[in-house]
């Protein structure tokens, strides 16, 4: 095999730099695109991998990014049209046998998810490749700076705009070089003027930066992947910030699509703090799926395996499929039938002490009702609230995100905690936590955050689940308020204690919320909020596994 940089012409006459690694052979192959703002270096043994399993692969620098000329504006740019115009560059080629599969993880599986997508006035692009592997998708600009219940995520993306924003190469290490200089660096206000503080650290200019915080509409690569015919590998990790787009964009996709779920962070199996026991090897995985994709062979339905933390066990998650639509005239299609997707967790009371409850929402989007196991707020066998049932949510001493330590007590109360009493037996969850909470706030606006720590029997704490969201209503009138925690996969042994905190910030992983109504991002006048839980009125929903079925993570996807 041997690898060569190519430059592949795009619209408007920027050609982008290319590596492309070929088999042996003379022989027609299947071939992958990587396109990555990353710098196409760092994945030089991919292709070698790949071009050993009998692919034609590829790896390419964004418009305006290392080695392409061109001006570069992440999730806004070139994307589209020159993701399709390698395909279509790719299939011209004497090599290829006209087979694509698009890859990539993070801001690479955008670029692979649009390019899947690519439309022009309603009618598909040439460049539509045959299957996508979107890896820790980064979906947009608005699902990247803010979570779906509104709060603004301003750790990662001052951190990510450090590094990556507004120039040419990366520059990883950035923002804790900025930090180390000026630890309350975060705590700028306003929020949209905080470039102009990095900017002295950086040594450059960050003009993009207020253009991130001004674009609020989210979902339209989920919306149109419900259109898609193509088969999808969606790969996440439980830990992943964007581990909720990763099940959203699975269940939504409208051709043959699989979820691998498992307990990774967003560098996946590669980080180095990834259990042993939960390891699987994701590039052999991809060539056998990538195989049975081009070659028709997926079961058309969704579905896929999520794992029980790191336990070494997995747990299926299916669906049923339904006749769909016929495909639009002229669209590469392996399979025009449609698939509806219903998903039930099946939950039993297997820790004794949690109730019965009526149906919470499903594990994923407009799945079928399942079954919950809740753990009420006031019982002695749920959640025991500890103290803070009134609290202050002070944005100068803000409850924090980067510390799992709680308070021992005192007189001002920053949170509600509450604590369960032990597991009398192992636990397995596999599916969609929620927190349900009646709650007041003094203020037009508020952020509640709920976090949920697993304390092992020698009293260590394991992060579980997160949820934070924003509800806006007349101050001092009482609400219910339901706060996603996202998908769990998780095995708890007996002795474990559930911790719950409830809180008007988590920062600085969360911009603060001023309190006063006026936007986070551009707001400078902050304001306390006294808030007041009622537990009579809430509970925490955790999906049980009903009956242990353990399946084999890469046979499940690959079927």
């Amino acid at each position: 095999m041997n690898t060569r940089t190519v430059y592949v012409p795009t619209p408007g006459g920027i050609a982008l730099a290319t590596d492309v690694c070929l088999p042996d052979g003379t022989r027609p192959r299947p071939a992958v695109v990587i396109r990555t703002p990353y710098g196409r270096d760092a994945h030089r043994a991919e292709l070698r991998g790949w071009a050993a399993h009998g692919f034609a692969a590829l790896a390419q620098d964004v418009r305006g990014r290392h080695g392409s000329p061109g001006e570069w504006h992440p999730y806004r740019g070139h994307e589209k049209t020159d993701g399709a115009a390698t395909v279509a560059w790719v299939r011209a080629q004497a090599w290829s046998s006209g087979e694509v599969v698009a890859v990539g993880a993070s801001y690479a599986a955008h670029c692979a998810l649009v390019t899947a997508l690519a439309t022009a006035d309603g009618a598909l692009l040439d460049g539509v490749p045959d299957a996508v592997i979107a890896a820790v998708p980064a979906l947009g600009l608005t699902e990247t700076a803010r979570e779906p219940g509104g709060p603004e995520r301003l750790w990662a993306r001052a951190g990510w705009w450090a590094a990556h924003g507004d120039r040419r190469d990366s520059d990883p290490d950035a923002l804790d070089r900025a930090l180390a200089d000026d630890p309350r660096l975060l705590e700028h206000l306003p929020i949209a003027g905080l470039a102009d503080r990095l900017a002295e650290d950086l040594g450059r200019q960050l003009p993009s930066w207020p253009r991130l915080w001004a674009d609020r509409s989210r979902g339209r690569i989920v919306a149109q992947g419900s259109a898609a015919r193509l088969p999808l590998l969606a790969v996440g990790g439980t830990r992943d910030p964007f581990a909720e787009d990763t099940v959203a964009l699975w269940h939504a996709w409208g051709g043959p699509s699989r979820l691998l779920l498992g307990p990774w962070g967003h560098r996946l199996t590669a980080d180095p703090a990834a259990p042993a026991r939960a390891r699987v090897n994701l590039g052999a995985l991809y060539v056998r799926w990538a195989r049975a994709a081009l070659a028709g062979q997926l079961e058309p339905t969704r579905h896929g395996v999520i794992a029980l933390g790191d336990s070494g066990r997995w747990h299926s998650t299916r669906a049923r499929s339904a006749p769909r639509p016929p495909s639009p005239d002229g669209h590469r299609d392996r399979d025009r039938r449609t698939v509806t997707t219903e998903v039930a967790a099946r939950a039993t009371a297997e820790a004794a002490a949690p109730v019965r409850v009526p149906p919470a929402p499903a594990p994923f989007p407009d799945a079928a009702p399942a079954r919950t196991v809740a753990w009420p707020f006031d019982s002695p066998t749920g959640l025991r609230l500890l103290h803070g049932a009134e609290f202050s949510a002070d944005p100068d001493r803000p409850v924090r995100s980067d510390d799992l330590a709680v308070p021992a007590g005192g007189d001002r109360a920053d949170r509600c905690l509450l604590l369960s009493p032990p597991l009398p037996r192992p636990l397995d969850l596999a599916g969609a936590a929620v927190a349900r909470i009646n709650a007041t706030a003094d203020t037009p606006c508020a952020d509640w955050a709920v976090r949920l720590t697993a304390l092992d029997p020698s009293g260590r704490a394991d992060p579980l689940a997160f949820g934070i969201v924003r509800h806006i209503g007349p101050p001092g009138e009482a609400a219910d308020i339901t706060v996603p925690l996202g998908t769990l996969g998780r095995r708890l042994p007996a002795g474990t204690r559930l911790r719950a905190e409830i809180a008007g910030h988590h920062f600085p992983a969360h911009a603060r919320n001023p309190h006063t109504g006026e936007d986070p991002v551009t707001a400078t006048r902050l304001v306390t909020s006294h808030r007041t839980v009622n537990p009579r009125g809430s509970t925490l929903q955790l999906p049980v596994v009903a009956r242990r079925r353990y399946v084999e993570p890469v046979p499940e996807i690959c079927r």
